[in-house]
């Protein structure tokens, strides 16, 4: 251990007189710890937040999906699957078509979002397991007297986003259909909405409740039913949803799909599909950091009070020093060592504490968000990078602060 060093512990360790200089000198040790605890609870926390909203919009969204660059829907025909099948990782292919529709059923309208799906869709979402008041099945028989006979009509139901729901004023036991209308393809607005639009039926088979944006906009229907509607041939589609296996990379096989697929159709991982959300993400995780990092940094205001008044405490054992033949240069590495000792118990005290108070919190959840929410408790992600940050942020200005107080020190 350096001599400076050595002197730099005694004066923060060792046993000393009670003073009002060694109060604030653990006053800013406490200050730092307080800083880096809030900047490890208030990242995790967001961490968790971040972490349960894509969970819920991965639900929903495939791990990638493929789609045309130009123009709206391409023939997936059997050659095309079996090219995108024959790539390593690829577990599943659903086949999607999408439209803007509008809804109404008696007084109530909506514009909606129709996704027509195929049977593999559960299979890559796991959307059937996310519905309630209802279950999941998309088109059924129906037994309809027909004179003296009995004969069997297929009927289509709709899984409704919750919002929707509520907008259209269904009721889980309605045995009324919703009329559906999609803009007929090719035709200008007619005079009347059987010449401007293709007209459906759909009934109610239950409602999902995963997050408002997806809530408030998609409508799930069989993939022919919406296909009859935009007059599709029967392998035409929007979009093909495709789910791997649990040890596939994706960015392999995204790039390999990109190589295969050439540049006529566009790859998409989760984050493409939704890029205002993650760019919204990543912009909010910014602006915590750095408000965070103005608290930092106004907590080394009294690491800087407790070194300036902790050297002008120890004149006489500076002139001692000096006397001694001690260098000036010298003399300001025990203070700088000092100040770097302060934020270093600090700063590792506060990465403890947050640790632990996150720990507790995805252990037991202490503190809860209510019975209104998706979760109960609020989520806690703790993530390495975040402590290192934390570390690294804390000792830059805390070492930027130090390092600046005692070079404008007056050491004689």
């Amino acid at each position: 251990m350096s001599l400076p060093h050595f002197i730099a512990s005694r004066y923060l360790f060792a046993r000393k007189r009670k003073s009002v200089i060694n109060v604030i000198s653990w006053i800013s040790l406490v200050g730092l710890s307080v800083a880096s605890t809030a900047l490890i609870v208030v990242l995790s926390v967001y961490n968790g937040i971040g972490g349960l909203t894509q969970k819920l919009f991965n639900v929903f969204d495939p791990e990638l999906m493929v789609e045309k660059y130009e123009g709206k829907s391409f023939q997936a025909d059997r050659q095309l699957l079996g090219k995108i099948e024959s790539i390593d990782g690829i577990k599943t292919i659903s086949e999607l078509v999408e439209e803007n529709a509008w809804i109404t059923y008696h007084q109530n309208q909506s514009i909606v979002q129709l996704r027509g799906v195929d049977r593999h869709y559960p299979d890559i979402t796991g959307i059937d397991t996310l519905v309630y008041d209802g279950e999941y099945f998309l088109s059924g028989q129906q037994p309809v007297a027909v004179g003296d006979s009995i004969e069997t009509t297929r009927l289509n139901y709709a899984i409704l986003g919750a919002l929707i729901y509520d907008q259209l004023g269904l009721r889980s036991l309605s045995n009324e259909p919703m009329t559906v209308h999609i803009p007929k393809r090719g035709k200008g607005i007619g005079l009347s909405i059987d010449d401007a639009f293709n007209t459906g039926y759909l009934y109610l088979a239950g409602t999902f409740y995963i997050q408002q944006d997806i809530d408030s906009k998609y409508v799930l229907a069989d993939i022919d039913f919406v296909r009859d509607l935009l007059d599709y041939s029967d392998d035409e589609c929007t979009s093909l949803a495709i789910a791997l296996d649990k040890k596939a990379d994706v960015k392999r096989v995204k790039k390999e799909l990109r190589e295969l697929l050439g540049d006529t159709y566009l790859v998409k991982d989760r984050y493409e599909q939704q890029p205002l959300y993650f760019k919204i993400y990543r912009s909010e995780r910014l602006g915590i950091i750095l408000i965070l990092s103005l608290i930092v940094l106004i907590s080394t205001f009294n690491l800087i009070a407790s070194l300036s008044l902790l050297i002008i405490d120890k004149k006489r054992d500076i002139g001692t020093l000096r006397s001694m033949g001690m260098e000036r240069n010298i003399v300001r590495q025990v203070f700088f060592r000092e100040g770097l000792l302060i934020s270093a118990v600090g700063v590792l005290t506060g990465l403890f504490v947050g640790f632990v108070i996150c720990f507790l919190q995805q252990t037991f959840g202490i503190i809860k968000m209510g019975n209104n929410f998706v979760v109960s408790a609020f989520p806690v992600e703790m993530h390495f990078s975040d402590f290192l940050l934390t570390f690294v942020l804390v000792m830059l200005l805390s070492t930027l602060s130090v390092w600046f107080t005692t070079r404008r020190a007056k050491i004689s």
